[in-house]
């Protein structure tokens, strides 16, 4: 039953009433009222924006600010106003005398933790572009509501000539040398310091855009003036790449389950017998294929919500993309494999705690939010999801929703 069914079934109790106990009305009511909360709420594992996708720096990282502490919403023109906010935090930097690196750093910061918006709430009372808290001395939520105040904060902290109070980037020993995510990890000292890093490629992207100089030196001499911009992850091997476990992918590993790029082919692998949705395989696929040619703006960030829904479920009962995969059965994961069956759920690890999770729909295609217009799904390779947005490619499951309702 989908929206206007549910009204046209109001409809017919409405025009009959006098044949209806009130008490039945009523339960038609509850029940269509606990049907929209199922497709809007989406439960606990429904569309939570970033807690049900992730991103590195994208999907649908496109915010923006007008720079004078107007608080924003991922809507409107956004990528202006995004770069717009790029351009204050790079002009903080340069005018105090850093390093384009410490611009990298800045920009990488605040696409972790507000995706370069300026929101007016966070966690606890955290706001602002560097999601600063007013309670722990950061300033005011009128002065960290300006973009500029916060990045002067963010890199030079309470007292740009002392390391009394608040610490900026600049307070910290060695930051001109150490990662970039380590650098971005000790000024805000994050419980997930683990995911600045992944927000470097998207970072560059949007310098590039501004017409922001990363590799500008600093005025006063730092140590970063020759630093490598392409190594920040304090290993010194190059040949790391994205990889979370650390193995890279020889050139001559042509066959190599899980080398990033390479093509994806249909497997014929059988669902287990306990693998039971609301639609079949098929008509999921039809569904998400309908979707991408006529479906809205819905599925902002809401990867794993929209899975759960192209098999016929209100939500999926987990609340990140990455743990629907974690929390399978070890027979159902197929990890690296590049062979799912057309109707599979692919996973990706994207430097985001959600993670990515697309349905397979054959022939080397996947049905994906955010990918080529944020908020819709559309038809892509499945291979975009490595080379455009940098995510790690994790494997594929049947469609198995244990906790869906």
């Amino acid at each position: 039953m989908d929206g206007r069914d549910a009204v046209r079934t109001l409809g017919r109790f409405a025009g009959t009433g006098l044949k209806i106990k009130a008490t039945a009305i009523a339960s038609v009511v509850f029940v269509i009222f606990l049907f929209v909360v199922g497709i809007f709420g989406a439960g606990i594992g429904g569309k939570a924006f970033a807690d049900s996708c992730g991103e590195r720096g994208t999907p649908g990282v496109d915010y923006g600010d007008d720079g004078e502490g107007t608080a924003q919403q991922p809507t409107g023109n956004i990528r202006k106003n995004q770069i717009a906010n790029a351009k204050i935090i790079d002009k903080v930097a340069d005018d105090g005398g850093l390093s384009g690196r410490a611009t990298l750093i800045g920009l990488m910061t605040a696409l972790q933790e507000s995706t370069l918006l300026n929101l007016d709430h966070g966690h606890l009372d955290s706001i602002g572009l560097f999601q600063q808290r007013p309670s722990q001395g950061w300033g005011t939520k009128t002065q960290i509501m300006q973009p500029k105040y916060a990045a002067g904060m963010f890199f030079f902290g309470e007292n740009r000539d002392t390391t009394a109070g608040i610490h900026g980037l600049t307070d910290i020993k060695g930051w001109e040398t150490m990662g970039l995510g380590q650098a971005a990890q000790a000024v805000q000292a994050s419980a997930h310091p683990e995911l600045y890093d992944g927000q470097e490629d998207a970072a560059r992207k949007i310098a590039k855009e501004a017409g922001i100089d990363l590799d500008r030196p600093g005025k006063g001499g730092d140590a970063d003036e020759d630093q490598d911009q392409g190594d920040d992850t304090a290993t010194g091997n190059e040949d790391q790449g994205d990889d979370p476990n650390g193995q890279c992918y020889p050139e001559d590993a042509e066959d190599r389950p899980g080398k990033p790029g390479a093509a994806f082919h249909d497997g014929d692998a059988p669902w287990p017998a306990n693998v039971k949705n609301p639609r079949s395989t098929e008509d999921a696929i039809a569904w998400a294929e309908k979707e991408a040619k006529t479906g809205g703006k819905d599925w902002y960030r809401a990867c794993l919500a929209f899975v759960a829904r192209a098999y016929g479920w209100s939500f999926s009962g987990v609340p990140y993309a990455i743990d629907h995969y974690r929390e399978m059965p070890a027979s159902m994961k197929h990890d690296k494999d590049r062979n799912p069956p057309p109707g599979a759920l692919m996973y990706w690890e994207t430097g985001g705690r959600a993670g990515h999770v697309a349905v397979y729909l054959g022939d080397g295609k996947i049905a994906s939010n955010d990918i080529l217009r944020p908020g819709y799904i559309d038809v892509v390779p499945a291979t975009d999801i490595e080379t455009k947005w940098g995510s790690t490619y994790v494997g594929w499951a049947p469609p198995y929703f244990p906790k869906g309702g």
